[in-house]
């Protein structure tokens, strides 16, 4: 990604983007990335997650888990483009 780290730390903080600890370097996960661009629908989907109850980090979390009621990670539909269908499962799980 060439974008520079004060507009990446901005998509953080706007939910454009996410990071995640590894060996204590906070990391953007290569897959949330397309063109050098953030992921379009990833943000609605925090968003969407926050709105329902979720953390910044469950939101991530439940991203990257099989999610029952589709059988995959949330995650991956985004990348196919079906982010209807992960924000509906989203919205049903408010708290």
């Amino acid at each position: 990604m060439n974008i520079p780290l004060g507009k990446v730390r901005r998509y953080i903080e706007e939910h454009v983007l996410f990071s995640v600890r590894f060996d204590g370097v906070q990391k953007i996960p290569a897959q949330l990335v397309a063109s050098g661009e953030p992921l379009p629908s990833l943000r609605g989907t925090i968003l969407v997650l926050i709105d329902a109850g979720f953390t910044a980090d469950s939101a991530v979390e439940w991203l990257y888990r099989v999610e029952d009621s589709i059988g995959r990670r949330p995650i991956e539909l985004l990348l196919e483009g079906r982010k209807s269908e992960v924000r509906r499962v989203a919205q049903s799980l408010a708290f």
